[in-house]
């Protein structure tokens, strides 16, 4: 018989476990179940749109024949519901969909605005092509905006928001950006150069509510009484895993769908992937939470493959994430965590959680203007790392982090003003004596 795999959501996750599937069952017959207009896209890629760096043409993350490849049969259509013990899925329309195995990759969506007012029109977010493509419609010079939150998806909508041409209010509730990630030596470069793009940062600044214009946004009250006009509020507070449907289910769920080793769920034949999956993490011995684009690329290949029976065990990695923050490339791995941010609700996208651990560590720090390299130094090993600017120690500092390299013999040497160089020689001996792979 022709084994039927069924795929709800067609992020990075679905379509690299459609892949996977294919490659091992080349009969199988494979349906995608989305909602979603567009064909596959890069969300990374969203906030460079935003700010005009690239063609919308260029967020496509594969090629037409590639994706034919697949034999893959879309659906497009929400989920009411997953009927487990008919192995069905119900469909709107009251239609069904058969499969033998299952596998949910569902994203995460964005929290929305918790504040009155927070449903006019001109509230934006950025979690879609559709939504980005929604937010060109509203930017224009002459218009002005406000971005509350305090994580990576604010920072782009304020950079693609002022790219535009717009007058921009940057609300933090805090007195940092990104604070459970950034020391206050990173969160002030990265506000400094905000500012110097002509964004005006607002610390310590909460919105009361949204006053309308003609059945639109027109003006926000902050907490303290201040009102500011604008065109365009966006609000980038955090994700939350789009877990319903398991939750409906029966399936075990806690923030995100709970899934073992091989990604499956507390159900044997539904497995779940990518931002919706809540994985075991060995570095804190809990359940945690990625979204992270490398991360949700890599379950979907390992719950794809373990959909056709392969019993591949899939290891959370070091997360580890490139990204631009007021020009400035920053590599985050590992552990990093400073303290709290209160400007966040939930994790954001583009991070993961096991970042925010503040680790049994000390910090070295090395800077020159806005290039930066942090480590967090454990007992024998570097527990994380963040780069900012320079990326010469991107690469190194990864393959010491993932490969646990034992940094004993140079450790003391790590609190001299010579730490880096030291590292340097250690990195060059290691890199001789190290087992590939």
């Amino acid at each position: 018989m022709v084994a039927r795999y069924v795929i709800v959501g067609s992020g990075i996750a679905g379509l690299a476990a459609a892949e996977s599937i294919r490659e091992r069952d080349p009969h199988a017959r494979i349906t995608m179940v989305s909602a979603e207009s567009h064909d596959f896209y890069s969300r990374p890629g969203l906030a460079y749109l935003l700010r005009g760096d690239i063609p919308e043409k260029q967020l496509a993350v594969r090629n037409p024949d590639d994706v034919r490849a697949i034999k893959l049969e879309r659906v497009a259509a929400n989920v009411e519901n997953i009927l487990c013990a008919e192995h069905e899925l119900l469909l709107e329309g009251d239609e069904r969909l058969p499969y033998d195995r299952l596998l949910l990759a569902t994203g995460a969506v964005a929290v929305p605005a918790p504040f009155p007012g927070g449903d006019l029109f001109g509230v934006v977010k950025l979690d879609s092509l559709d939504d980005t493509q929604h937010i060109i419609g509203q930017t224009g010079r002459g218009r002005a905006a406000v971005v509350v939150g305090g994580g990576v998806t604010a920072l782009e909508l304020v950079e693609g928001l002022r790219a535009r041409g717009m007058t921009v209010h940057y609300f933090l509730r805090g007195t940092r950006y990104m604070a459970d990630v950034l020391d206050e030596t990173e969160s002030n470069i990265v506000l400094h150069r905000l500012r110097e793009e002509g964004v005006t940062v607002h610390l310590n600044t909460q919105i009361k509510h949204v006053g309308a214009r003609r059945n639109r946004v027109g003006s926000v009250e902050t907490a303290d009484g201040k009102t500011i006009a604008c065109d365009v509020v966006g609000v980038a507070i955090g994700v939350k895993p789009r877990a319903d449907l398991a939750r409906q289910a029966g399936l075990k769920v806690d923030r995100g769908v709970i899934v073992n080793e091989y990604l499956q769920t507390s159900a044997a034949d539904i497995f779940a992937a990518g931002d919706v999956a809540e994985v075991f993490d060995p570095a804190s011995g809990k359940p945690t939470l990625d979204v992270l684009w490398p991360t949700a690329l890599t379950q979907g290949r390992t719950a794809g493959a373990n959909m056709t029976g392969a019993g591949i065990a899939y290891t959370k990695s070091v997360p580890f994430n490139v990204t631009q923050m007021t020009g400035l490339k920053v590599t985050i791995i590992g552990a990093v965590g400073g303290g709290k941010n209160e400007d966040l609700v939930a994790i954001t996208r583009g991070e993961s959680e096991a970042w925010r651990i503040v680790p049994k560590s000390w910090v070295l720090s090395e800077q020159d203007d806005v290039n930066r390299v942090r480590l967090i130094i454990g007992e024998r090993t570097i527990a994380g790392a963040l780069v900012m600017g320079d990326q010469t120690w991107s690469r190194p500092l990864q393959k010491l982090i993932i490969g646990k390299a034992d940094i004993t013999p140079v450790r003391d040497a790590l609190r001299s003003a010579n730490a880096m160089a030291h590292l340097a020689g250690f990195y060059r001996k290691w890199e001789l004596t190290r087992v590939p792979g």
